[in-house]
């Protein structure tokens, strides 16, 4: 077995007590996830690792720090990201009770794990700032930061009729109180 998340653990198996770390980079072989950001194939991952040796196998526990990048969900724009992620799972040994991950040939094979938990942690509408204000609907160009004057949205013809409507209940408000202060 071997691979560039796969990890020996031949000194302590069935050593309950026994712990082992360690650190590394990984260049990802290929994209990790599907939405508008994503890990690039080629990307660097680092990872901080725990195997500790327990009764029903080997606990691994530790982190990965990586950068994703895509568009922003609003405007388009390029971003980058840094991510940081932790993960914890028990690789069980061969003829324990069944689990989606198992001690194999005395290594454990992260890749799975790290990559499910680095996926399920990308945002899912990620954007460039957190108050990127997003495309002009008329125009398609990036907006950037607030002019101040605010402009009233188009009115659908549908709704135009009510819009008439609560210009007449300001207009009788106003008249209301006129009368209230003479």
């Amino acid at each position: 077995m071997s691979g560039p998340f796969v990890l020996p653990v031949r000194d302590i198996v069935r050593r309950p007590g026994e712990m082992r770390e360690h650190a590394f980079t990984v260049s990802l072989a290929e994209q990790w996830g599907e939405g508008i950001v994503t890990y690039e194939k080629g990307s660097e991952m680092h990872l901080d690792v725990r195997l500790e040796s327990v009764h029903e196998g080997i606990l691994v526990s530790g982190a990965a720090d990586a950068e994703y990048s895509g568009v922003c969900g609003r405007c388009l724009l390029e971003i980058t990201r840094p991510v940081e992620v932790e993960f914890q799972e028990l690789f069980a040994y061969p003829g324990q009770e069944e689990t989606d991950f198992e001690v194999q040939d005395d290594h454990v094979d992260l890749e799975t794990l790290v990559r499910d938990a680095a996926v399920l942690s990308l945002p899912f509408q990620p954007v460039c700032q957190p108050d990127c204000p997003g495309l002009d609907p008329n125009t398609g160009e990036r907006l950037t930061e607030s002019t101040g004057t605010e402009q009233a949205a188009p009115i659908d013809p549908r709704w135009s009729a009510l819009q008439q409507i609560t210009d007449q209940d300001g207009k009788a408000e106003s008249r209301a109180a006129e009368k209230e202060e003479s």
